[in-house]
């Protein structure tokens, strides 16, 4: 399987609630030093909403690049519906990073 397959995959696996970063997508996929690579795919996602892009998050918690309908602003609201905690425009890392 290519890496951007196994990145799409592991990012299928991201439970509601909960978020991953690009460097740790790029580490499970097997290549820890790609994590610009792990943003590049998720500009182009080909599945979305079955591969939920919107809950990739950078390492600060911050989020960036989001290409969806409403942008940053949309990609937070469909995280604060899925129960996503935030401490201001960040995700909560602590509380909602997801720990695979």
């Amino acid at each position: 399987m290519a890496f951007r397959e196994k990145v799409y995959e592991i990012t299928k696996q991201i439970p509601k609630g909960k978020v991953a970063t690009y460097g740790q997508l790029a580490r499970l996929a097997g290549n820890a030093k790609a994590a610009r690579a792990v943003g590049a795919f998720m500009r182009v996602n080909p599945n979305a909403p079955h591969t939920p892009c919107h809950r990739v998050v950078a390492r600060d918690g911050s989020l960036t690049g989001y290409s969806g309908i409403g942008g940053i602003i949309g990609k937070k609201k469909m995280l604060e519906v899925e129960g996503v905690l935030f401490m201001g425009n960040k995700v909560d890392l602590s509380r909602s990073g997801w720990q695979k």
